[in-house]
């Protein structure tokens, strides 16, 4: 039996327009939307699943904090080549050299989930998905860099942008890589007793 949980606002923690979108294409419609900014910095020898978990729960505790009559969503990215995590450039220089070591080889993507719901019942899932980009020309990668999309983007890059044309293959979640994994977060939802209109 699923709970209405109409009394319980839905709150998305982060002030991605990406997540906004992917959780209209699902039917969600939350009734607020608050960046909760934390220091997403991995703590020592954290693996990156570990990292893209944690943080998205830091992030619904810092939304339940300020909603507390809420049902609070909230996620987190992460991209890594092997255990090297990539975060979000701050410069083009750092972007380009992210595209460099992206380029012809594989990589993982990591999107942490997380729930809290009003009585504190705090739920998580993990979104792993394996991508592949093609070798990068230097025309590519200039192009890339001209665009900006890696400002604000784990790994440097966004994958419903100009990046999506050098993924050779995608295995696993691609709502995910773009930032919130559908099936999961329906999932979780569901199960606080959350129902999409």
């Amino acid at each position: 039996m699923v709970i209405s949980c109409s009394r319980s606002p839905l709150v998305l923690a982060s002030a991605s327009p990406r997540r906004l979108e992917l959780l209209a294409q699902a039917g969600i419609h939350p009734d607020a939307v608050e960046a909760c900014d934390i220091d997403e910095s991995p703590t020592k020898g954290e693996t990156p699943r570990l990292a893209a978990l944690r943080l998205a729960a830091e992030k619904a505790m810092v939304g339940a904090a300020r909603h507390p009559a809420g049902l609070v969503l909230a996620a987190d990215t992460v991209v890594a080549v092997g255990r090297r995590l990539l975060g979000k450039p701050e410069t083009e220089a750092e972007a380009r050299a992210m595209f460099r070591l992206l380029s012809g080889r594989g990589h993982r993507v990591y999107t942490g989930v997380a729930v809290i719901a009003a009585d504190g019942r705090l739920a998580t899932r993990l979104s792993e998905t394996r991508v592949k980009f093609k070798r990068l020309s230097q025309r590519e990668e200039d192009a890339l860099a001209a665009s900006g999309e890696w400002r604000g983007a784990a790994g440097g890059y966004r994958i419903q942008g100009l990046a999506g044309s050098c993924v050779i293959s995608l295995i696993g979640s691609y709502t995910g890589v773009v930032g919130l994994p559908l099936y999961e977060t329906v999932g979780l939802l569901a199960g606080m007793g959350y129902e999409a209109s």
